[in-house]
């Protein structure tokens, strides 16, 4: 059995002098161009907290480790870093998979002065409620008359291996995306900023 890579997201934070914002959003523009033809490249996006804030947030994500590393590697990415030197510094950066990215933003670029909408962590369970629970229903319906004589562990084992591989590549992206709009709505508070 094949074992399939699982997408990484790489988060980025960069120190930006505020009077440099301008060259700052050319040079994320084209790190952004180079990037996207690499092989595997699924998206990026850069986003500033505040147009007065030097901490401006990148978000990019590859289909695996392997595409990863070949832009890591790349002359491209080389040339795109060091002409930040004087413009953008790194300040933290962080490697994910999996469950994270589900509530990811778009697949875009944007150098914005304003904070992308997070869901709250409760429209975020009702947006896994939606999906898992339709899907536990199903499996009951389907494998409990199958499994009706096993002892519980495997029966809940079964379960799990079918509904998670379901829920994370199929269910819960499709969801999500149709909640997308729901889901970063902002309260009237946010909107003031």
């Amino acid at each position: 059995m094949v074992q399939q890579a699982e997408p990484i997201t790489i988060s980025i934070v960069r120190r930006v002098d505020p009077d440099r914002s301008k060259e700052a959003a050319a040079w994320a523009r084209a790190g952004q161009e180079l990037m996207s033809a690499q092989p595997g490249y699924l998206g990026s996006g850069w986003v500033r907290p505040d147009v007065d804030s030097p901490d401006w947030h990148m978000l990019y994500r590859f289909a695996d480790g392997e595409s990863l590393a070949a832009w890591e590697r790349s002359g491209e990415r080389e040339w795109w870093v060091a002409s930040a030197v004087g413009i953008a510094e790194d300040a933290h950066s962080e490697r994910r998979t999996g469950i994270e990215g589900w509530f990811d933003e778009p697949a875009t670029v944007e150098v914005s002065p304003s904070r992308p909408a997070i869901p709250p962590r409760w429209k975020q369970m009702v947006s896994i409620v939606l999906v898992f629970y339709p899907l536990s229903l199903l499996a009951q319906l389907f494998l409990a008359p199958l499994t009706v004589d096993w002892p519980l562990a495997l029966r809940v084992l079964l379960t799990v291996a079918v509904l998670s591989p379901v829920m994370t590549y199929l269910a819960l992206p499709l969801v999500t995306r149709l909640l997308r709009p729901w889901l970063q709505k902002r309260r009237p508070e946010q909107l003031i900023r």
